[in-house]
């Protein structure tokens, strides 16, 4: 079992994800196969951001399309937080 440390992100704007009202979404911390899996993407930066950032909350990227953008934008300040690094 994986004792890393998640993080609950809140969204602003729900998602709706198999007919459920998703309020939330758990992040995983990033491990370094994730960080190579990025780093190899041959996708444009924005694709790469959506697969990573699906594959952290475990969630399939196609559900986060429907993201409102500022709640992926606290997404991605959570990422960087666990990185250790400022937005």
């Amino acid at each position: 079992m994986d004792k890393r440390p998640t993080a609950k992100v809140a969204l602003d704007f729900p998602l709706s994800i198999s007919g459920v009202e998703v309020k939330s979404l758990t992040m995983r911390r990033p491990k370094v196969r994730d960080e190579m899996a990025f780093a190899k993407s041959k996708a444009d930066d924005a694709d790469k951001a959506l697969h990573l950032m699906a594959s952290l909350c475990e969630v399939a990227p196609d559900e986060l399309l429907e993201l409102d953008s500022a709640d992926f934008a606290k997404l991605e300040a959570q990422l960087l937080d666990f990185k250790g690094a400022k937005p």
